[in-house]
């Protein structure tokens, strides 16, 4: 329903606020600019009006053979009007092309994140870090730039040149054709470069890309880099890519250039034209000398705006890039649903799930159906890649099922919104991501109205107590990226005091203590206890010993239910999880 609202305020759309996917606040900016860009560009025309003006006065005593007496004075009030002038039309350019623009741009940058916020987890899997980063930070910039330094500009002097042009056919349309003839050439020139340069705009934009996840990864991986003395080979690498966006973003310069320098000597051409019919019609005496030093006037002046449209003309095919970008983020379909969601029980149900995490990928489930109840706790085990993970995600909506239907007390999660959806759930996953500031405001995420003595009491209750006194400032200490300077165990302990401080009526676990050692493992197991007492738990393990306590065994193998029931039940067949439990030694 979202997206064909979406789609049909599209369609409703004025052409620039389709174009250039602005907001209706920004199409109004746009406009503003647009308006005062013409305003300015006529306005400043009127010092060679002045000019003109003079020069007729001078002339005109040669042509008529009479006497006149200048009246300095009168010029000298018009250059004064035309500095005021001058002066409010560019006021007025600068606040509704650049002030005003980029408000819009804060807001579109705001929009976008808002709407990352929102997306299916599908979005993501198909755009990695670097590639988001880039549109985020590069793509926004220069779309930015567009809109305050180009759009408005170029089409106030389109509307100028318009103006300009039907005036000075009014004058003479003879004089006018031999000046503006070259305008639709050059245009022609520049735009018959526009595929080629969207093509190497588009090079230059992955290329970009492909450094931005080469630095990534340098980052990232620093420390397995050197553990294998990698460095010298990675460094040119990286220096390679960086070679590969300059020689790209050469390139793309240097046809621009060729077009634009082109498209500049056709315009050069109108000035001989027009002083060789200006001047073969004043012989003919069909052209008076006034109107031909008006249009010689014209000749001289009139082109720099047309070559300054030119130029923004450039500009915006290489805006077009970052604009497609935005909008493939803007415009892609949001999981939607209802805000108003209030169950009255917890039971998740898995009914026939089919699942791929892309239209072409292999299916990862194959009609997966179970029931997790209400105070509960199911384990999903099973083989490395049998879909465990996926199965918890799918209950929380991080993805939607292709086929078949998972409920929330008998409601396809489908039907509400994930953020509504994910304030039922609480979820502490193996990987545990940390974020700048202090211990307390991260655990203060799980509640952001939560009181200090309730956050004290999360961090205790979640076994915290033990690193948070040895640290200098408790809970109050700045955490270095992702918690680097904490162990996994005690980075663990944080993720669960955030979980029960939400106190979500449904707790997800996804391997919580795969990677700790045992000491760690069995603080996290009191706190994990303390988060799960009375909750509906789904719980994803490959260490048989943590699961033979959970009420309910969910075995999947190869993305299918082998086996479903209570621990003892399972064990009493010789079954997959008997075999797995044996493997590990767990029914010792």
């Amino acid at each position: 329903m979202m997206a064909n609202a979406n789609i049909d305020n599209k369609q409703h759309a004025s052409f620039f606020m389709r174009k250039y996917n602005l907001s209706k606040q920004g199409t109004r900016v746009f406009y503003r600019g647009l308006v005062w860009s013409a305003i300015s560009n006529i306005v400043n025309m009127a010092p060679a009006l002045i000019l003109l003006m003079a020069l007729v006065d001078i002339v005109r005593p040669l042509e008529n053979g009479e006497s006149y007496a200048i009246e300095p004075w009168k010029y000298l009030l018009a250059f004064l009007l035309t500095l005021l002038a001058v002066g409010i039309a560019q006021a007025r350019k600068y606040r509704a092309t650049f002030c005003d623009t980029y408000e819009e741009s804060s807001r579109r940058r705001i929009g976008i994140a808002e709407r990352l916020r929102v997306l299916p987890l599908s979005f993501f899997s198909k755009r990695d870090l670097a590639d988001l980063t880039t549109v985020i930070m590069g793509d926004s910039e220069n779309n930015e730039f567009a809109i305050s330094h180009t759009l408005p500009q170029l089409w106030g002097m389109v509307a100028f040149i318009i103006v300009s042009a039907v005036a000075l056919l009014i004058c003479d349309w003879r004089m006018a054709l031999a000046s503006l003839w070259v305008v639709p050439v050059a245009l022609g020139v520049v735009y018959a470069s526009r595929s080629t340069q969207r093509k190497m705009g588009r090079a230059v934009a992955n290329a970009k890309v492909e450094s931005a996840e080469s630095i990534q990864e340098l980052i990232e991986c620093a420390q397995d880099i050197r553990a294998c003395n990698r460095q010298e080979i990675v460094d040119e690498h990286l220096l390679q890519k960086f070679i590969y966006v300059e020689k790209m973003q050469g390139r793309y310069e240097l046809f621009a250039s060729v077009a634009l320098t082109s498209a500049r000597s056709f315009l050069q051409l109108g000035i001989a034209t027009t002083l060789l019919v200006g001047v073969a019609l004043l012989v003919m005496g069909s052209l008076s000398l006034p109107m031909f030093l008006l249009f010689v006037l014209v000749a001289t002046r009139i082109y720099d705006p047309v070559t300054e449209m030119l130029m923004n003309i450039l500009a915006t095919f290489a805006a077009d890039v970052s604009n497609e970008r935005l909008a493939a983020i803007e415009n892609h379909p949001i999981a939607g649903g209802t805000t108003s969601f209030v169950p009255e029980s917890f039971n998740i149900t898995f009914k026939d799930v089919h699942f791929a995490y892309d239209e072409d990928a292999d299916p990862v489930l194959h009609g997966v159906s179970f029931i997790a109840r209400q105070g509960q706790t199911t384990a999903l085990v099973g083989p490395s890649g049998s879909g465990k993970t996926t199965v918890s995600k799918l209950a929380a909506r991080l993805w939607d099922a292709r086929e078949g239907t998972i409920c929330l007390d008998n409601t396809d999660v489908t039907s509400v919104d994930p953020e509504t959806l994910l304030s039922n759930f609480s979820q502490v996953f193996q990987d545990v991501v940390l974020f700048s500031g202090t211990i307390r405001e991260n655990i203060r995420l799980g509640k952001r109205d939560a009181t200090d003595e309730e956050i004290e009491a999360c961090a205790h209750a979640a076994q915290c107590d033990e690193f948070i006194l040895r640290l200098p400032k408790g809970l109050d200490t700045e955490l270095a990226e992702n918690g680097a300077t904490l162990s996994g165990g005690e980075r663990q302990r944080i993720s669960i005091a955030r979980a029960l401080l939400k106190d979500a009526p449904i707790v997800l676990l996804d391997e919580a203590t795969a990677s700790l050692d045992p000491e760690s493992e069995t603080l996290v197991q009191q706190a994990i206890a303390t988060l799960t007492a009375g909750k509906t738990v789904l719980m994803v393990a490959h260490r048989m010993r943590t699961v033979l306590h959970a009420d309910h065994i969910v075995v999947l193998d190869g993305g299918r239910v082998v086996e479903d029931g209570a621990p003892d039940e399972l064990l009493k067949h010789e079954g997959m999880f008997k075999h797995l439990c044996q493997l590990q030694g767990a029914l010792s």
